[in-house]
């Protein structure tokens, strides 16, 4: 995986931590649920409120960096962002499978956007990179996404992912078996540092992952 110099030019301390694993896709893990509903929900209730979540520093660094990329972070909300929200609205968060469910607690624990993809689905090289003009995807639960000007990950057939949405093709299905999550830096490794044993952690704990490899993705 690289980061296209476009995107760094824009965005000079967008970093990523790569995570690929082998894992069984299981509808649910009450254990999980357990960490998210009585350590990381009250948490975050404690800490912010939707007024205050743009203040954030995870948060506050992918809004700044989606205005360099040319994308309004008020229209395209950061997946973090978007959760926070939808936990402090009280609405809770969805229950997909328990890939799914581990990749939302880092986020929500982080405040970092998380990609979670099907390996098996990607194509060749991958590049971190600023959506074209009149680029789009299905994104998973929104139909047509417009991608230009969102920082995407594109592999040799084209887009299939955003901090914002990521897309039915690469999505997390039962057939699933090897899986690649990437945590989202626009603040520099900093973070992913803090973060990175906390999220290998949980995928040991929560998913029973395997053969699990650890990369580092920066400006060189």
């Amino acid at each position: 995986m690289q980061i296209s110099s476009e995107l760094l030019a824009a965005c000079p301390e967008t970093t990523l931590l790569c995570f690929t694993f082998e894992a069984k896709v299981e509808e649910g893990s009450p254990v999980l649920w357990q960490e998210i509903d009585a350590v990381q929900i009250p948490k975050l209730e404690a800490d912010y409120a939707t007024d205050t979540l743009s203040a954030h520093p995870q948060i506050k660094a992918s809004r700044q960096a989606y205005k360099k990329a040319g994308k309004d972070p008020a229209r395209y909300r950061v997946s973090s962002e978007a959760l926070m929200r939808r936990i402090l609205q009280g609405k809770g968060l969805y229950r997909v499978n328990n890939l799914v469910d581990c990749n939302n607690l880092i986020s929500i624990q982080t405040g970092l956007s998380c990609g979670l993809y099907n390996l098996d689905k990607i194509e060749g090289d991958v590049t971190f990179r600023i959506g074209r003009v009149d680029e789009d995807y299905e994104g998973i639960g929104r139909g047509k996404l417009n991608i230009d000007g969102l920082p995407v990950f594109a592999d040799d057939l084209g887009a299939f992912g955003s901090p914002t949405s990521d897309s039915v093709r690469t999505m997390i299905t039962s057939d699933a078996k090897r899986a690649l999550l990437v945590m989202i830096s626009f603040s520099g490794e900093g973070v992913l540092t803090q973060y990175g044993d906390v999220a290998k952690g949980h995928l040991e704990t929560y998913l029973d992952a395997k053969n699990i490899q650890v990369h580092l993705i920066k400006d060189e």
